[in-house]
């Protein structure tokens, strides 16, 4: 891909990623942009991660870090280290740092967020 040039104006759309996370329900598309990687996720009701990812990565709960925003629905992040829950709605900004967690939607909304990859370590 291209590097921008000084002045010049770079417009992507999450319809064309450029790569996708591995996902038995929902989707995750990362778009490059601006020497950053930005994630849209996507999960439906009933979605959980150890349930839908896990097991496509052969993990029980995901270690990566997260930092974004939730555009929509609520999502549950678990740490079973300390049991303890962390309830993301839309308008939220996050952080969850790397340590083993599990996620799932709740309630009837899907779940949207955006997340901030810049150094560029998620999964492919």
């Amino acid at each position: 891909m291209r590097s921008p040039s000084l002045g010049e104006v770079t417009l992507r759309r999450f319809e064309e990623p450029d790569e996708t996370g591995p996902m038995q329900r929902g989707s995750f598309e990362v778009v490059h942009i601006g020497g950053t990687m930005i994630g849209r996720a996507i999960y439906p009701p009933g979605w959980r991660w150890s349930e839908h990812v896990g097991p496509l990565v052969n993990q029980q709960n995901c270690e990566l870090e997260h930092v974004g925003l939730v555009l929509a629905g609520t999502l549950v992040a678990q740490f079973p280290s300390t049991g303890r829950l962390i309830t993301l709605r839309a308008g939220d900004l996050f952080y969850i740092p790397p340590e083993p967690h599990d996620s799932w939607v709740v309630g009837t909304e899907p779940y949207v967020s955006l997340h901030i990859i810049g150094d560029g370590k998620h999964p492919k």
